[in-house]
């Protein structure tokens, strides 16, 4: 356990949470699902209303171990992106000032998006993958009709009716910037959380209230990619129409079937 992190934090809590976002890492970095491989990719998940865990700098997530965890402080973390002066040395500087433990490993440069993910509501784990299929589509000039179109039902029920889709951007604090801006744009259109980022020319970002919402987001975007892929290969995607879509979104059968799965 961590045992030095501050006792202000439920252990009970921390323990179950560091347990369950380990399983989830390990599942999401597992080399045959071709999700990430090397250092690619990121995971965290809320402690509490001051606190999360976040993946550390340079970890491998298939391999992952509990001292690869850093617990931080969210608020630091949030409060910076509204910081358009601070450079490099600074960002690098505040990772290591938000740790709980000092002695932690420093946490990944990603930690601010995934730490002001984690204030939506209903986003208590988030999962960011560099999914092969879906960086087919991601690094070509259809990646924003994947993002904001529908293939197939289950498309719809594990990753949404529509993603929201972010244009190459700065990794780190640039990143996370432009991932506040297109959330909250796409929540003030549609009116509920997005399940799935997706980010051009980088990967994927699902998000969810357990681990299982996001591994089976991530596992259906990766699908959707390959099937889409499949698609343009053969005369163009045959995308489901805005109602079919809605008709499927809002059937009480598919959201009895997400409860029974976890998600």
């Amino acid at each position: 356990m961590l045992s030095s992190q501050t006792n202000a934090i439920d252990q009970e809590k921390l323990s179950v949470r560091l347990a369950e976002l380990l399983d989830l890492s390990r599942q999401l970095g597992d080399a045959s699902r071709s999700l990430c491989i090397l250092g690619e990719g990121n995971t965290s998940a809320a402690i509490d209303d001051a606190c999360l865990a976040v993946k550390a700098s340079g970890s491998v997530l298939g391999s992952l171990s509990e001292s690869d965890l850093t617990v931080c402080e969210r608020a630091p973390l949030t409060d910076a992106l509204a910081n358009r002066n601070l450079t490099d040395a600074e960002m690098k500087e505040l990772l290591q000032s938000v740790k709980c433990d000092p002695k932690a490993k420093k946490p990944s440069i990603e930690t601010i998006f995934h730490a002001w993910l984690l204030t939506l509501p209903g986003v208590e784990y988030v999962g960011h993958t560099h999914s092969l299929d879906a960086n087919k589509v991601l690094c070509s000039p259809r990646a924003r009709d994947f993002a904001e179109r529908r293939l197939f039902p289950d498309e719809v029920v594990f990753c949404g009716a529509a993603s929201v889709f972010v244009p190459y951007t700065d990794p780190g604090l640039p990143l996370a910037r432009e991932i506040r801006d297109r959330v909250k744009s796409f929540i003030q259109h549609q009116g509920y959380t997005p399940k799935l980022i997706l980010l051009q020319n980088h990967g994927i970002i699902a998000m969810g209230p357990t681990p299982d919402s996001v591994m089976a987001c991530t596992l259906m975007a990766d699908k959707a990619a390959a099937i889409f892929s499949g698609a343009a290969a053969m005369g163009g995607p045959n995308f489901l129409t805005p109602q079919h879509v809605e008709r499927i979104a809002t059937r009480p059968d598919e959201h009895e079937r997400q409860k029974h799965l976890n998600t």
